[in-house]
């Protein structure tokens, strides 16, 4: 086990059902009791919204552990290191990625202004892989792209796992996507009214995220032409620390159409890429972020996945995040990302009651 505690994951009914075959027994708690501690003492949600520590500091990466003196050999080693990633690797990523965010601007915006055309569709891929490279190249990014056959297509949805703001950079390094989210101001709105004039990417208004139907619409529309760019989807809704993979939310598998699964695994040893938005706005870790020795990853493209016929959106769902975490060595969890700032639904209660209700009317009427 790599946790605190080494959980049984026995199901209730047979943990219980073991010890008596009739009515309720005073005894049946100690396995909600139990189950309970184990919450209290490290349960499966939280910790996926705190950074992976390593096992032990190797001077390449920070941890959460403050700096302890060990020994003035290391220590001079470490303020090398600090003076290495702050007065020169931190002023030449922001040059770049200035000129990479300037480039995005100004380039999609001038091809904004062609009418539609093939030329124009050419013109948007070239300014988007160029600008989105140099802004991997501002993180000191390296990429291993594994199964290239597998790439996306157009009139496709990619569907990843999501680690960071920085996954959509990872993926458009390497492919132009469309691109689908809630419309921003400040700087990242300005990008977003500019990128969308050279390709079809799909931003909502406040208002009109919510409205499921008109979401689903819309996409619906995009991937019926398939001429357009696939669109890249994170179906988990928020970032998680890239040792699991959590609920996929199904609105993205209502759509239609052909799902290319992507899975993202990042390597710890050199800078942490997971954002924990709970604990640093975006300034912060972008700091955090290009002041990292550099960004390792592998993005595996995995072979395209259909719905099956008497499938649910559900059931799809959760094929292809099993298909995702077992590529990307990842944990495969059924709770919902939302929990991250949201409480337990109280159906999720009733459930583990109706279960016992169950296995007691079952035992009972059995004696």
């Amino acid at each position: 086990s790599q946790g605190i505690i080494e959980r049984d994951e026995t199901p209730m009914e047979k943990e219980i059902a073991h010890l008596h075959q009739a009515d309720f027994e005073f005894s049946d708690i100690f396995y909600f009791c139990r189950k309970g501690f184990e919450a209290i003492v490290e349960d499966e949600v939280t910790q996926r919204f705190s950074s992976e520590e390593l096992v032990s500091w190797n001077l390449l990466t920070r941890t959460n552990v403050n700096f302890h003196y060990i020994s003035l050999r290391l220590t001079v080693v470490w303020v090398i290191g600090v003076i290495v990633r702050y007065c020169f690797l931190l002023p030449l990523r922001f040059t770049l990625a200035a000129i990479g965010i300037t480039s995005m601007i100004v380039g999609t915006t001038m091809v904004g202004q062609l009418p539609n055309s093939s030329v124009k569709n050419y013109l948007s891929e070239v300014v988007h892989l160029t600008c989105s490279r140099i802004l991997v190249r501002a993180l000191s990014g390296t990429i291993h792209y594994h199964n290239k056959e597998n790439r996306p297509q157009k009139g496709g949805i990619c569907v990843a796992n999501h680690t960071s703001p920085i996954d959509a950079i990872i993926l458009t390094n390497d492919g132009c996507y469309a691109m689908v989210g809630q419309v921003h101001g400040g700087l990242m709105g300005v990008i977003q009214r500019a990128t969308v004039k050279a390709c079809p990417h799909v931003w909502f208004e406040r208002s009109e995220i919510k409205d499921r139907h008109l979401v689903t619409k819309r996409l619906r529309e995009h991937v019926a032409d398939k001429s357009k760019l696939p669109i890249l989807i994170f179906p988990e809704g928020t970032c998680i620390n890239n040792t699991s993979v959590m609920m996929f939310k199904k609105g993205s598998f209502e759509i239609g159409g052909t799902i290319y699964p992507v899975a993202i695994k990042y390597d710890p040893q050199f800078g942490d890429a997971f954002w924990n938005s709970s604990k640093y706005n975006i300034v912060s870790y972008l700091l955090r972020i290009m002041t990292s020795w550099a960004i390792v990853c592998n993005v595996w493209y995995m072979p395209p996945m259909v719905r099956k016929e008497g499938e649910d959106a559900v059931q799809f769902a959760n094929r292809v995040k099993s298909a995702i975490a077992r590529q990307g060595g990842l944990t495969e969890l059924h709770w919902d990302g939302g929990l991250k700032r949201a409480k337990v639904k109280d159906s999720f209660r009733e459930e583990q009651q109706k279960n016992y209700s169950k296995m007691l009317v079952r035992n009972g009427s059995i004696g």
